[in-house]
């Protein structure tokens, strides 16, 4: 196996992984807890409701800075994301390094429960008891 094989079959992930590290780098330096520095999610704005998106800036420069509980705090969903991407990319650049497709097989099922996590946590996050879940 030649090295520069290796390294053409990993341009894709180490793009992709680059554009994320540079988008974290950029939360982790403009701080989202300032006003004026990001939109306001249209959601929260009009109808005062939490989206599952909402807190997902402060998450990440909570989480760029080390401080991983405020990140929880923030949106713990976000923070499951970070760690599901982690996990995703290194799968993705080990089998492009060994010359593999990427095989990310979502099925059905899987799309399903994905919709169902992120409806319950909207629904729990916006009702009283959901405080904790509060950006």
């Amino acid at each position: 196996m030649r090295p520069g094989a290796v390294l053409g079959r990993l341009a894709v992930p180490a793009a992709v992984l680059a554009a994320v590290a540079g988008s974290f780098a950029y939360v982790g330096a403009v701080d989202p807890n300032e006003p004026g520095h990001y939109p306001v999610c249209p959601l929260l704005r009009y109808a005062g409701l939490y989206c599952p998106g909402c807190g997902g800036l402060r998450s990440a420069h909570a989480f760029v800075h080390g401080d991983l509980l405020t990140a929880l705090h923030d949106n713990a969903l976000a923070v499951a994301g970070y760690l599901a991407f982690a996990v995703l990319w290194i799968a993705w650049a080990a089998r492009a390094a060994r010359g593999r497709t990427p095989r990310i097989a979502l099925g059905t099922m899987h799309l399903w429960s994905l919709g169902v996590l992120l409806a319950v946590f909207t629904i729990v996050r916006n009702l009283p008891f959901g405080g904790l879940l509060h950006p």
